[in-house]
């Protein structure tokens, strides 16, 4: 990936998308455990709290999108966003819950493998042009 430039600027974006977003997330689950609440509820609420911004700023900036937003693609990217909800979570359970690794090294790696199947999801599912694109990026 990183030998192609406009595949790196497109991951380098995603991430500078996904670093604002992930300080949302951190600061609400901060909030939301600091208050009592269970961390896979923090979870999933502070994972939700980026989501609408995430779509706007990665279909504008990160991936370029031209056409107009539609149903479909809204509901490809809540699935993806969905898929990758469910695998930070059980990250987390598995890391915090039964390895008893610390809550905020468990948090970031749960949220690193999150990232890496939003990112693809995203890249070759949600916010593909056309078939004709998807050769052009593979």
């Amino acid at each position: 990936m990183f030998n192609n430039k406009p595949r790196t600027v497109q991951f380098l974006r995603f991430c500078a998308v996904g670093s604002g977003n992930t300080a949302v997330d951190f600061a609400t689950f901060y909030l939301l455990t600091l208050g009592g609440a269970p961390a896979l509820f923090a979870q999933v609420l502070s994972y939700s709290a980026g989501v609408a911004n995430s779509y706007w700023l990665n279909r504008k900036w990160t991936f370029r999108v031209a056409r107009k937003a539609n149903a479909l693609e809204v509901a490809k990217f809540i699935l993806v966003n969905g898929v990758s909800l469910l695998i930070s979570s059980g990250l987390l359970f598995i890391l915090r819950d039964m390895s008893h690794l610390d809550l905020w090294l468990s948090k970031l790696a749960a949220t690193g493998g999150g990232m890496v199947v939003n990112f693809m999801g995203s890249r070759l599912w949600v916010f593909i042009e056309d078939q004709n694109t998807r050769s052009e990026l593979s």
